[in-house]
């Protein structure tokens, strides 16, 4: 496909250094993200105010009456992470989550002058995915305000609001603590199972799916954890859509996220789905290399007999000697002086070698 001509850049003089590197890595954050949550939200406002609207439900504001409804929001993110991390992962490694930057950063050596820049690519991402949503959804969305007699101008419209970001169960009874340790425990798990899901020396995806894997990671996470605080496992993910939310008009239920009625109170909520993920984040990624990443290393160095710390391999395909670079930011493909079975050949005489070995024995015999 190298000859497929550049739409916007034509690969040439200093342009090509620019979309390589940095920039480019950037400009496939914001995609990526965009992608992740056109689908995502997207979901979302099909079960909020698309079936409800086109008369698919029992009344135009009947919404949440069941399991079923959950089960497509959940199975509807693990589809948009899977396919933004399949559009994205190239390039910049398809983090489309601050949580995730940070804790490549802290764990993966990825470079810490990229953190923010990645940060705020996904946050304008997000931004841009939940504007679509709403020019797509948008008589749906109005619709379901008139009849539930929500404008969103009076900050009481929480269910369309819910379509763009989440809000904390009526339980919590607007306490902080109790979403704040679920946004830590879902993103932490997260971590876990990403890390461990690209860690060749693990058990690790083939073929190219472990983005699907990923997506089943966050499905997971969804059906058992997401009712509490809405699983927003990423502060891109909420606070983007959040910041639009607020821009297009749902006011105080959005930022700072303030809102007391039909049993729900809350005050402030907006900081809650930002500092818990990159809290849980961290923690995530460290138990994983505590309780497993640590063991594996300890085989490996036994088992190649070398000195020092030894990388995580990085996920490509098996047989095709190529290293997708960006695909796992801060891994590598192992060298294959770094395998057995190179060991095993440094030590087996090659046939020029065992030739003149052979010549050397009749010679003295």
């Amino acid at each position: 496909m190298a000859d497929i001509t550049p739409l916007a850049f034509r690969g040439e003089g200093r342009t090509i250094g620019r979309i390589g590197g940095l920039w480019g890595e950037l400009l496939s954050e914001f995609f990526g993200t965009f992608v992740l949550i056109a689908f995502g939200d997207g979901v979302v406002a099909v079960a909020v105010a698309g079936l409800p609207g086109s008369g698919r439900t029992a009344g135009p504001t009947v919404i949440f009456q069941a399991a079923g409804d959950w089960l497509l929001i959940t199975w509807g993110w693990a589809m948009a992470v899977a396919f933004a991390v399949w559009v994205a992962g190239g390039v910049s490694g398809a983090h489309i989550n601050p949580a995730v930057t940070l804790a490549f950063a802290v764990r993966r050596k990825f470079a810490w002058a990229k953190v923010l820049p990645y940060m705020a690519a996904q946050v304008i991402g997000a931004f841009v995915g939940a504007a679509l949503v709403f020019l797509v959804y948008f008589n749906a969305i109005d619709a379901f305000n008139i009849a539930n007699k929500t404008p969103r101008s009076g900050g009481g419209a929480l269910a369309t609001y819910s379509i763009f970001a989440t809000f904390p169960a009526g339980y919590f009874h607007g306490g902080y603590a109790g979403p704040l340790i679920d946004q830590v425990v879902g993103t932490a798990f997260l971590l876990i199972f990403v890390v461990a899901l690209i860690d060749l020396r693990n058990t690790a995806v083939g073929s190219n799916l472990a983005p699907l894997a990923i997506g089943l990671a966050v499905a997971a996470i969804g059906m058992s954890y997401g009712a509490n605080a809405g699983y927003a496992i990423n502060p891109a993910r909420d606070f983007g859509p959040r910041l639009f939310a607020w821009v297009a008009g749902w006011g105080r239920v959005a930022l700072p996220g303030t809102y007391h009625s039909a049993g729900l109170n809350f005050s402030g909520y907006f900081w809650i789905p930002i500092v818990g993920p990159l809290i849980g984040a961290v923690i995530g990624i460290l138990l994983y290399d505590l309780f497993i990443g640590d063991i594996l290393h300890a085989r490996l160095k036994m088992a190649e007999e070398v000195a020092g710390p030894i990388p995580e391999s990085q996920l490509a395909e098996s047989g095709t000697g190529t290293q997708a670079e960006g695909t796992i930011p801060g891994t590598r493909q192992p060298d294959e002086s770094e395998t057995p079975a190179h060991r095993t050949r440094e030590l087996r005489p090659g046939p020029s070698e065992g030739s003149e070995q052979r010549r050397q024995n009749r010679e003295r015999a």
